[in-house]
């Protein structure tokens, strides 16, 4: 392949959004086929990178500076739509991690932990970034918490 045509991917394989500049977060095939729509679908290969940055349109992007926009996914996900669960498997939405930091005890969070350790989590196909949602959730929480005490 010419490598004229290709966007080399830093030394360490990191690869950036060609519109907004944010850093990707790589995703295999599996991914892609779940959340792209089938018309789609057939602008990237095999693996792609996510761009998380909310408010950019572009979803996913290859090395050759395609993408597919958010526009192009078969549901809303997270953090592109703030109506979107945060976590893809089962479902656990923004609302539900704001009503565990008033209660003042992370119940639904405990339990999305047990889930997200059990063969019925399918992060790396459900996820939109292909990664699990408990660190990003535990990260919300915290903030919930922190404001609370403000």
């Amino acid at each position: 392949m010419n490598k004229a045509f290709v966007r080399e991917p830093e030394a360490d394989g990191r690869a950036y959004c060609p519109r907004c500049g944010s850093l990707g977060t790589p995703v295999v095939q599996e991914t892609l086929d779940h959340h792209v729509c089938p018309a789609a679908r057939p602008n990237l290969g095999e693996s792609a990178w996510f761009c998380a940055f909310p408010e950019c349109d572009i979803a996913y992007f290859d090395l050759f500076e395609r993408s597919v926009e958010v526009s192009d996914l078969n549901t809303p996900v997270y953090p592109k739509s703030a109506t979107a669960p945060i976590c893809a498997c089962f479902g656990l939405m923004i609302e539900e991690i704001e009503a565990d930091a008033h209660e003042g005890v992370p119940t639904r969070i405990r339990e999305l932990l047990a889930k997200s350790q059990s063969n019925a989590a399918q992060c790396h196909r459900l996820a939109a970034d292909g990664r699990c949602c408990m660190r990003e959730v535990q990260r919300l929480y915290l903030r919930q918490v922190a404001d609370r005490s403000a």
